[in-house]
């Protein structure tokens, strides 16, 4: 009975280990949350602290307060043919992730908001480096615009984002390792019942 409780809580915490480890690697393009769209366009982007984090990759949020480095690849080439703008907006209406576009109110108002941005240019390459230094937590706006010069279309992709908020929701799994472990533990280390009379 012990021997098959030692084997259940360890292929739990294989599993629970398992899951983690795939969580950061081998993901699709279809499952990529580092995807945003820009129209009918596609581009990939991520984001480092190399100060604070080394080398780790993030796409949502930004952990820390202080630099952080953000890189754009464009999948779809015509991209590389349009004039390409970055803003930085803080949420000064409290949109939080719901932010879009029409959100944001007239370009008087988006100027207001703007803290970073970078002159409208073509990237030939298809990537575009962004370095900016985030002295305040909170709530913050990304904005890309690209601009067919061509047709005068105009294209935008917003992306709200958090700086400096801790989650702790990552180590849950290895908080479920431990109380596994601890179970297994104690049922192999405690005494047997007694038999009654």
């Amino acid at each position: 009975m012990r021997l098959r409780s030692l084997a259940a809580g360890l292929a739990l915490a294989m599993l629970l280990c398992g899951a983690q480890a795939r969580a950061h690697g081998g993901v699709s393009m279809k499952d990529d949350v580092c995807i945003m769209h820009i129209g009918p366009f596609k581009s990939h982007f991520v984001g480092y602290q190399p100060e604070l984090r080394a080398t780790q990759e993030f796409c949502e949020d930004i952990p820390e307060l202080g630099r952080a480095i953000i890189v754009m690849d464009f999948i779809d080439s015509p991209l590389r043919d349009m004039g390409v703008q970055f803003l930085v907006l803080k949420d000064v209406h409290g949109l939080g992730k719901r932010a879009m576009y029409m959100d944001l109110g007239s370009a008087d108002d988006i100027k207001a908001a703007t803290l970073f941005s970078t002159d409208a240019q073509k990237y030939p390459r298809g990537t575009v480096t962004v370095d900016n230094t985030f002295s305040a937590p909170g709530w913050y706006i990304g904005v890309l615009n690209a601009t067919n010069e061509r047709t005068g279309e105009v294209y935008h992709s917003v992306f709200p984002f958090r700086v400096g908020v801790k989650s702790y929701w990552r180590y849950f799994p290895y908080f479920l390792i431990v109380v596994a472990l601890s179970l297994v533990l104690y049922r192999m280390t405690g005494r047997a019942p007694k038999p009654k009379a």
